[in-house]
């Protein structure tokens, strides 16, 4: 397993892939490295990227409305993917 694991941080250190950390007792990893949201069944523990544009007034209102400079967020929805719900 080290081999995979050693594979792994290469991919990430190249920009290739990103941990994903969802609090979970496994690492997850994401091939979509560009910024997106996140839908997790909480059902079957599935994690769906959601093809929504990001929000990036998000940041600005953050930065606006406290004493921090807000650069980027993360956002994750939660709920019953289509195939829990049966519609799959």
């Amino acid at each position: 397993m080290g081999t995979v694991y050693r594979n792994l941080h290469i991919l990430i250190a190249q920009g290739l892939i990103k941990k994903i950390d969802f609090g979970s007792t496994f690492d997850r990893f994401d091939a979509n490295v560009g910024p997106h949201y996140h839908f997790i069944c909480e059902r079957c523990g599935s994690i769906i990227d959601l093809e929504l544009p990001i929000d990036e007034s998000l940041n600005e209102r953050v930065s606006r409305a406290t004493p921090f400079a807000a650069h980027r967020h993360r956002i994750e929805f939660f709920g019953i993917c289509d195939r829990c719900q049966g519609r799959g």
